[in-house]
């Protein structure tokens, strides 16, 4: 089964469904297997305002990918590329971005507008599947 990155914005929405299996995430299951940046587990917890054990479950069954040297050298060459474009996005989403595209790993979100501007990333939207 192929790997891939998820973003915050997949597990969020996971989170506030009230139906689980409605969600980008239950239908990315049957397909892939999922790790994701360090970035997304600190954007997730810096949202939790209620300390949420089931985010601690999470990342407990989800690969971690480090934010390293390498991550650090494509996301500063991400942010260039797009501040030349005049197109800049959130540095977290350039910080996931970088964790993807060392990795290798297609990054599924449901923030397509942002991602979309950035060479060199495979991305995964709900109208994929």
């Amino acid at each position: 089964m192929e790997v891939i990155c998820l973003d915050s914005t997949v597990l969020i929405e996971y989170y506030r469904k009230t139906k689980k299996e409605n969600s980008f995430l239950f239908r990315l299951a049957a397909h892939y297997q999922f790790k994701i940046s360090a970035i997304v587990k600190y954007e997730v917890y810096r949202g939790d305002k209620k300390d949420d054990v089931i985010w601690t479950l999470i990342f407990n069954t989800i690969e971690i990918l480090p934010f390293d040297d390498e991550c650090a050298e494509i996301a500063a060459k991400i942010y260039k590329e797009l501040k030349l474009k005049r197109k800049l996005i959130d540095t977290d989403d350039i910080l996931i971005a970088a964790t993807s595209i060392k990795n290798d790993l297609p990054l599924a979100t449901l923030n397509q507008k942002h991602f979309e501007r950035i060479d060199n990333l495979q991305i995964i939207t709900p109208n994929d599947l």
